[in-house]
C-alpha cells in the first residue's frame, strides 16, 4: 500500500490507464486540427471529436449536438452564467443560486452583481445542506431568467433534488442550470427526466485529463442560446471559439464511456467503502458530526467533523492520509469553509473537518489505515484537551462562565 493513502477523489482523480491509451495517438500521429476541412488529417480529428460528443452525451441521455467543449467546468460555469444573462436580458436579470455553490458559480454571480448586469438571490440550504424547495418557489420572479444549483456538492457530497427543481423550473418558465463536475459519471443524471437546461461538465473528476471539460446546452422544449465568453473562428456553433484540443476530448469521451459502464457496480462499492469508514470512526470515536444530508450524497463523499480537536493539528497529524479539510478551498486560506458555515456549522467544528474522497482506486485496506490512522490522530489530540476531559466527565460546557485574565 503506498502513503500517503489517496482519499481526495473530489479534488481530482488521476487518469484511467485506458483514457491515457486512447489519447496518445492524439498527440502525434493523428495530430489534425478538427477544424481542418480539406484533407484527412482534419477528418480523422473531427471524427475523434464528434465520437467523443456522443459519448459524453450518452451519459445523461443527451443529444451529442448540445455538448459544446470547454476547458472544463469553471469555464462552463461562466459561459453559463454570462451567457445566459447576456442573451435573455430582455426577458430579466435577475439569478436564484444557493450559497453553498462553487466558487466558480458564486464569483461570477458576483461579478454579475458587480457589473450591474444581474441581480442574484443566494439562498440558505437546509442544515443537511438539501436546498430547501419552497424558498426556491418563493425566490423565482417574473424577472428570473436562471436557477443555478449544482447537482452534488464538492465539500459535503450532498446530491440535489434535481428532478424537483427542473419541475419547478420548467413550470415557473426560467432555466434551471447545473454545475454537475462532482455528479457526472457517478450517479444517474437524465437532462430531460430532471429538466435541465444547462449542464457543467468536467473530465479530471472523473478519471480524464485536467483542462478540459463541457457544457450541455439544451436545444430544443426550450431551445436554450447563450452569448459566447470567446470571440474567433465560430468553433462549437459559436458558443465557444478556439481549436479544439483533440487529444483532451478524446479523454474526456473515453472517461465518459467507461463511468457509464461502470456507474451502478462503482457507486455500490464505493458506498460500501464510506459506510466503512463512518462505522469504523463512529466505532472509535465520540463527539463526531456528519456534515450534509446522511445518504442524499455522493457514493464517494465523507465528510466529518471532530469536536475537541484543533484543527490544523489534526491535518499534521494526518500527514499519511491525503485528504481535504474543512478550512477553505484555498489551502492557504485559514478561514473555515463557507459551505459548513452555510449549513450552521461554528467555526471551531468547522475547522477540524475532514473531507474524505473515495474513488476508483480506493480499497479496503486503504479505508482501514485511514481509520486508523484518523483514530490516533484525534485521540492523540483530544488527550491534550481540558475541553474534552470536561465533556466526557458530563459538564455541560456551555454552562460554563469563562473569565479573561
Amino acid at each position: 500500500m503506498k502513503t500517503p493513502v489517496y482519499l481526495d477523489y473530489q479534488a481530482t482523480t488521476p487518469v484511467d490507464p485506458a483514457v491515457l491509451e486512447a489519447m496518445l495517438p492524439y498527440f502525434r500521429e493523428k495530430f489534425g486540427n478538427a477544424a481542418s476541412r480539406n484533407h484527412s488529417y482534419g477528418w480523422v480529428a473531427e471524427k475523434a471529436v464528434e465520437i467523443a460528443r456522443e459519448q459524453v452525451a450518452a451519459v445523461v441521455g443527451a443529444n451529442a449536438k448540445e455538448i459544446v467543449f470547454t476547458s472544463g467546468a469553471t469555464e462552463s460555469d461562466n459561459i453559463a452564467l454570462k451567457g445566459a444573462v447576456e442573451m435573455y436580458t430582455s426577458r430579466g436579470d435577475h439569478i436564484v443560486t444557493v450559497q453553498t455553490e462553487h466558487k466558480a458559480v458564486l464569483d461570477t454571480c458576483k461579478y454579475l452583481e458587480r457589473s450591474g448586469r444581474a441581480q442574484v438571490t443566494y439562498l440558505a440550504p437546509r442544515k443537511d445542506g438539501l436546498v430547501d424547495l419552497d424558498a426556491l418557489r418563493e425566490a423565482i420572479t417574473d424577472k428570473t431568467v436562471l436557477v443555478a444549483i449544482m447537482a452534488a456538492n464538492n465539500e459535503i457530497g450532498v446530491i440535489q433534488p434535481l428532478a424537483e427543481i427542473g419541475a419547478l423550473c420548467r413550470e415557473k418558465g426560467v432555466l434551471f442550470f447545473t454545475d454537475a463536475a462532482q455528479a457526472y459519471g457517478k450517479i444517474p443524471l437524465d437532462v430531460e427526466a430532471m429538466n435541465i437546461d444547462i449542464m457543467a461538465i468536467s473530465a479530471h473528476k472523473i478519471y480524464g485529463p485536467k483542462g478540459v471539460g463541457a457544457l450541455y446546452v439544451r436545444r430544443r422544449r426550450p431551445r436554450v442560446r447563450l452569448a459566447p465568453l470567446i470571440h474567433g473562428g465560430g468553433h462549437e456553433r459559436g458558443m465557444r471559439s478556439g481549436t479544439l484540443p483533440v487529444p483532451l476530448i478524446v479523454g474526456l469521451g473515453k472517461a465518459a464511456e467507461l463511468c457509464a459502464a461502470e456507474l451502478e457496480r462503482e457507486a455500490a462499492r464505493e458506498t460500501a467503502l464510506r459506510d466503512k469508514l463512518w462505522a469504523g470512526l463512529q466505532k472509535e470515536l465520540d463527539y463526531l458530526h456528519l456534515n450534509g444530508h446522511p445518504t442524499q450524497r455522493l457514493p464517494g463523499n465523507l465528510n466529518v467533523s471532530f469536536e475537541f480537536v484543533e484543527g490544523e493539528g489534526l491535518m499534521m497529524a494526518m500527514k499519511e492520509l491525503a485528504v481535504s479539510s474543512g478550512s477553505a478551498c484555498t489551502s492557504a486560506s485559514l478561514e473555515p469553509s463557507y459551505v459548513l458555515k452555510a449549513l450552521g456549522v461554528g467555526d471551531d467544528l468547522a475547522h477540524t473537518s475532514i473531507r474524505y474522497g473515495i474513488g476508483r482506486y480506493t480499497t479496503e485496506e486503504e479505508i482501514d489505515f485511514a481509520i486508523a490512522k484518523t483514530v490516533e490522530a484525534v485521540q492523540k489530540l483530544r488527550e491534550m484537551s481540558p475541553l474534552y476531559e470536561m465533556a466526557k466527565e458530563g459538564i455541560d460546557l456551555n454552562s460554563i462562565e469563562w473569565t479573561v485574565h
